[in-house]
């Protein structure tokens, strides 16, 4: 299992960054979010989905990332150098925390919903955890949580009632400022 870090301390690919995070607590939203965004790298980083080939990272994109408090997932919004969203990518993960530092990290449990911006969902990486469950890197209890997580997401997501779609839109625009927060703003 990989535990990963909200301000990619390690991504290579990335020779400029800039990183802002904040505890959030309201009635929409009570956690961590955080927003990355790369300022300059190495090169763009394109993924395909469904026969669709896309960019996520490149100069002047953001990440903007909800690690929400008691829940076993993170979800990341992807922006493009107009702040037009590309992509939601929700990790599973068995808990989360903060580092010393105010860093949020995750220990990703493998299992990925992807939400494109047209609506088009894929499930990711069910592979990686049935390898990992046979490789005993992660407990059938793990196994059954990464499950149950994307199931009830998939469900949420299904039924209209996953709020971050719409929260990650509405923040991207409010809630920044040349990749700061705001001064006295509200969620």
């Amino acid at each position: 299992m990989k535990r990963k870090f909200g301000d990619r301390a390690n991504w290579r690919r990335i020779t400029n960054r800039q990183f802002t995070c904040r505890f959030v607590q309201s009635k929409i939203f009570t956690g961590y979010i955080t927003l990355y965004t790369i300022q300059d790298l190495k090169e763009p980083l394109w993924k395909t989905y469904g026969g669709t080939t896309f960019c996520i990272a490149d100069k002047g994109y953001s990440w903007l990332q909800y690690y929400p408090k008691g829940e076993h997932f993170v979800v990341t919004a992807m922006f493009d150098d107009q702040q037009r969203i590309i992509e939601w990518y929700i990790d599973t993960c068995r808990s989360q925390g903060i580092t010393d530092q105010g860093v949020p990290w995750f220990d990703d449990l493998y299992l990925d919903v992807v939400v494109l911006k047209d609506g088009e969902i894929f499930l990711l990486d069910e592979d990686e955890l049935e390898d990992a469950l046979s490789r005993k890197h992660i407990t059938t209890g793990d196994y059954d949580l990464a499950n149950k997580t994307a199931k009830e997401l998939l469900h949420a997501i299904d039924a209209h009632v996953f709020p971050y779609f719409q929260l990650s839109l509405k923040h991207r625009q409010t809630l920044f400022e040349n990749g700061e927060f705001r001064k006295n703003i509200q969620v």
